[in-house]
């Protein structure tokens, strides 16, 4: 499965109790068609010490949301948009859907 997001992207969450929340993606899974968002989507996490010395307790983590509740925002006007592809001086590259943009990225 393929996403229309990459790792380092900055994307808006559309749905969810983080509705309007920007942050940059940290992790992609195609496979599952999830990301992980820094900052968004936050859960706790009961930890065990996994080695002597080491701490356990519960950790606020960012857990892995489905893709299709993410929208890219583009760098260039910094409104969240789908993204097109086209061919920009020879090379494939994706393209911000706003009209008033339109730039590649």
């Amino acid at each position: 499965m393929k996403l229309h997001v990459k790792k380092d992207d900055n994307v808006i969450i559309l749905s969810g109790k983080d509705k309007g929340k920007q942050g940059k993606v940290l992790d992609v899974s195609a496979k599952e068609g999830k990301v992980i968002v820094e900052g968004a989507n936050i859960v706790t996490k009961h930890v065990k010490p996994r080695q002597m010395g080491a701490k356990g307790g519960i950790v606020k983590t960012e857990a892995a949301m489905y893709a299709c509740k993410v929208n890219a925002v583009c760098p260039h006007c910094g409104k969240p948009t789908r993204l097109a592809h086209g061919i920009v001086d020879g090379e494939k590259k994706r393209v911000c859907k706003n009209a008033s943009c339109g730039k590649a990225y």
